[in-house]
């Protein structure tokens, strides 16, 4: 009976103070499923990030930003789903200081993917709002740099409004060794939902608004043949047209988002006490599932993507002068 009990335990060897082996709150095709989107995440966003930055013809200010996006999805992917998985469905046997700082990882790496969403509305914003002066107002050089504050306010952020206690308390507040348990802390949980969530939808929405009205305008104004529309903004309908495309996939890219993230902080209005483990862990997994969906977007929207991942497919990408590529 010791031996079946002691193999219950993730540490036998400390049988009165080691945790129990935990259940998965999913069915066993389930939690296959859940170990497989992680690679799949990471590949996905890999090719992405290859794509961008081999590709001189992809070197615009939109996927700078796009890439930026899928640099903090390929780490979803690696780090945080893998970590999430585990915590949830085995026995934690990387320690209490890895425990406590899984939550600070996510939240650097999810505040950058809200601000790149944000940061791509603006682009889209202004590249469909005011087309005589995109060029001039949105360059490569700039996209850069707005990139790198987006990471550097990520890290302050997490170190700025995140409770620092927490990387000790979570270690004490384990009642076992072998488990990982997270709880709220009710003030900067409200400061992440009005940051990370309220202020940047609002935004979000509000340009969307924007564009759409703007959008239907420039097209009542094609179908029209408006001459005096059309050399005010200087604009030829083909532009249009491209403009309103990448327009309408970035706002699916948004829609996405929003579905994804929404359920996650509708749990913080719910409370933990009202919602199972099992419907808390399908936040969670949800949260992070739109890393894995954007590039799938991207293969179904963008036909540069489908034809940069038959290149570095078939590693037509080691070959010389492969980054003069036209891929448009």
């Amino acid at each position: 009976m010791e031996v079946e009990d002691g193999a219950q335990l993730c540490f036998p060897q400390f049988p009165n103070t080691s945790c129990r082996k935990p259940l998965s709150p999913w069915p066993e095709t389930v939690t296959i499923v859940l170990y497989s989107i992680s690679p799949i995440t990471v590949a996905l966003n890999l090719l992405i990030i290859i794509s961008i930055s081999h590709f001189r013809q992809l070197h615009t200010p939109t996927n700078f930003l796009l890439l930026s996006l899928a640099v903090s999805d390929f780490l979803v992917g690696l780090l945080l789903m893998p970590v999430e998985i585990l915590r949830t469905t085995s026995c934690w046997y990387f320690g209490d200081l890895v425990c406590s700082m899984y939550p600070f990882i996510g939240i650097i790496i999810t505040v950058a993917s809200v601000v790149d969403i944000v940061l791509i509305s603006v682009d889209r914003y202004v590249a469909i709002c005011d087309p005589l002066h995109y060029t001039t107002k949105v360059t490569g050089r700039r996209v850069k740099i707005v990139v790198c504050l987006c990471w550097l306010c990520s890290f302050f952020y997490c170190f700025i409004f995140v409770n620092h206690d927490t990387i000790y308390d979570i270690g004490r507040s384990n009642s076992c060794y072998g488990e990982c348990v997270m709880y709220s802390n009710y003030i900067p949980e409200v400061v992440d939902l009005v940051l990370i969530f309220i202020v940047p939808v609002t935004v979000i929405v509000a340009l969307y608004l924007r564009i759409f009205a703007v959008a239907v305008s420039q097209a009542r104004a094609m179908r029209s043949h408006i001459t005096a529309v059309t050399l005010q903004l200087s604009v030829t309908p083909k532009a249009k047209k491209s403009e309103l495309k990448a327009a309408r996939n970035l706002g699916v890219l948004v829609v996405v988002f929003l579905m994804c993230f929404c359920p996650y902080y509708c749990f913080f209005f719910a409370g933990d006490n009202l919602l199972s483990a099992l419907s808390a862990s399908f936040v969670i997994y949800l949260y992070y599932f739109n890393s894995c969906l954007n590039p799938v977007m991207y293969a179904l929207f963008y036909p540069w993507f489908r034809k940069s991942v038959k290149l570095i497919v078939t590693l037509q990408i080691l070959q010389p002068g492969s980054s003069e590529t036209n891929m448009l």
